[in-house]
């Protein structure tokens, strides 16, 4: 091995964790951090429970379960997108939010199996809304990753934002812009499913 090729793989050994477990001249690609956790009544989990040392945030929020499905950014730009034009409140303008029907991340993680659950949105801020399954699919959720084919940035309104066209429901179009978003919490990262009892 000459002294070049010796030099790049120790950098990139020492730079990468694991990288020397690599064939020679790849770099393992990272998973990417996670950006929404769906939690509750979940059948295809691919994390285990909580853990309040750990997941502070959720845990400072009231969040609990014993098991997850967790989705990275990669996860859901995987996904098919679906784009919604409504005029947003904050500055009465009709912007394009692209992204996955929230619908199709519940099936799979395997939650939501009855029309009457309950699904909790979790924003970073603490701001919370709840929904029947039955009137998130009806509203078509979204989880919008990008704006203007921009990625929603932390410190904005993402990176996620949990977000349908309240334009298309009769019972919110003739509402004030302010009062049409209530239920769209920007900066989601958390998803709490619970069954119907009976």
């Amino acid at each position: 091995m000459d002294k070049r090729r010796f030099l790049h793989t120790a950098l990139a050994s020492a730079a990468l964790p694991g990288a020397a477990l690599a064939a020679p001249g790849k770099i393992p690609a990272a998973a990417g951090p996670t950006l929404l956790t769906i939690s509750g009544e979940v059948a295809h989990p691919n994390r285990g429970r909580l853990d309040p040392a750990l997941d502070q945030l959720m845990s400072k929020h009231g969040v609990h379960f014993d098991k997850a499905r967790s989705f990275t950014y990669a996860d859901l730009a995987a996904l098919p997108a679906v784009e919604l034009r409504p005029t947003l409140e904050y500055d009465a303008k009709p912007h394009a939010l692209r992204g996955p029907l929230l619908s199709r991340l519940l099936d799979i993680a395997g939650a939501g199996r009855s029309a009457r659950a309950t699904v909790g949105l979790r924003a970073l801020d603490g701001y919370n809304v709840e929904l029947s399954l039955a009137e998130l699919r009806r509203r078509a959720l979204i989880v919008a990753t990008h704006i203007d084919g921009a990625p929603l940035p932390l410190g904005g309104l993402g990176p996620l934002w949990a977000v349908f066209d309240p334009a298309m429901l009769p019972e919110l179009a003739a509402r004030p812009l302010p009062e049409r978003f209530a239920q769209c919490p920007w900066g989601l990262y958390s998803v709490h499913v619970v069954e119907a009892a009976g």
